[in-house]
């Protein structure tokens, strides 16, 4: 047993740990997407960051990698051919919307052809209330690959990106970042972002296409819950599956004390949404660990990314954040992987617990 696993196996849930030093990820690392691939292969996309990305973008984005796995579990790295192993950053064209940071928020395959899903800022700063942040101003573009190491940009209309931030006073004039896609049986796609307001706290968004390139926004379709939910602060990251006959949709909430839990809402069209109560805290799915225990996600969990196994079940990948940080940057950020109780999709464990 490798020190590594023997390290991951006294932190219940912990799958993959930021990387080694010189490597793009070597500080932090989030929001996994995962296939599991025709040639029997698990990969996963993520993103992170190094010590030295850019400080003023006080945010967990940066680069995005792959890592690959012959069971879903455990993970290697792969070397991209991009700054210090990343396979996909940010565009060197200054007068793009992803000119100062990526970050992937969903791969699907079609057509014999990776699909990339991503957002990015460019290095403007954005006044939200009395600070001023940079690279806030967040989009969501595509990319394609042959083999999930080169990718080539799919062309957006808005400086590249798919979709336009909202004019002032629309509820995403801030952001419209971490888009996930649902394909549905007749052809069109489904884009479902979020962004943050000033009052309401965070807001998710819809947008469809039929071709998948063109993109229509319908309005906000999910936001807070009432005060003691887990998400009465908002509803961040997402994962809309369909499953059955409904659309699930897996999410992280955050109440007011800045807090992250996983819960559920459901849909029979993808656009009217109705929050299920889980067995978890506040109301949710999948809770952090306990406060104060001095565990690797007892802050948040969040960034959900369900997938489907041979026997039923489901695995969650998600990523963790430890308590102590005061903003983004100073909290660690690890992924991690949860297992539904047998069929169950509202009931989890964590790995190796």
């Amino acid at each position: 047993m490798t020190k590594q696993t023997e390290e991951l196996k006294q932190q219940p849930g912990l799958i993959l740990p930021p990387g080694p030093n010189g490597w793009w990820d070597s500080e932090r690392i989030s929001c996994p997407c995962v296939l599991r691939c025709a040639d029997g292969k698990w990969r996963m996309w993520y993103y992170g960051r190094d010590p030295n990305f850019d400080r003023d973008i006080n945010l967990p984005t940066g680069r995005c990698g792959l890592a690959i796995s012959d069971d879903g579990v455990h993970w290697e790295r792969v070397q991209g051919p991009l700054t210090m192993g990343a396979v996909f950053e940010p565009h060197s064209d200054p007068n793009r919307f992803d000119s100062a940071h990526v970050g992937v928020s969903d791969v699907t395959y079609n057509n014999g052809l990776y699909w990339l899903w991503y957002f990015g800022g460019d290095p403007s700063f954005t006044k939200v209330g009395n600070m001023r942040a940079k690279g806030l101003r967040m989009q969501p573009g595509c990319a394609v690959s042959a083999d999930g190491l080169h990718w080539l940009r799919l062309e957006g209309p808005y400086r590249g990106a798919l979709l336009p931030v909202g004019e002032s006073g629309e509820f995403d004039e801030l952001f419209c970042g971490f888009p996930k896609i649902v394909r549905d049986h007749d052809g069109s796609w489904k884009l479902y972002y979020h962004t943050l307001h000033p009052e309401k706290g965070f807001l998710v968004g819809l947008a469809v296409s039929e071709d998948g390139l063109q993109w229509e926004k319908v309005g906000q379709v999910l936001g807070p819950g009432p005060a003691g939910r887990f998400d009465e602060g908002g509803v961040g990251t997402r994962h809309v599956l369909p499953i059955g006959n409904q659309y699930v949709m897996f999410y992280e909430g955050v109440n007011n004390s800045g807090y992250h839990c996983i819960g559920i809402a459901t849909s029979t069209d993808g656009q009217h949404w109705e929050k299920q109560d889980g067995d978890a805290a506040g109301g949710s799915v999948f809770a952090h660990a306990p406060s104060g225990s001095g565990r690797w996600d007892a802050r948040a969990v969040g960034t959900p990314y369900v997938v489907p196994q041979s026997d039923g079940s489901w695995y969650m990948y998600y990523i963790g954040a430890n308590e102590g940080g005061s903003d983004e940057l100073t909290s660690q950020h690890q992924i991690g992987l949860a297992i539904s109780k047998g069929t169950d999709y509202a009931q989890w464990k964590r790995w190796e617990d």
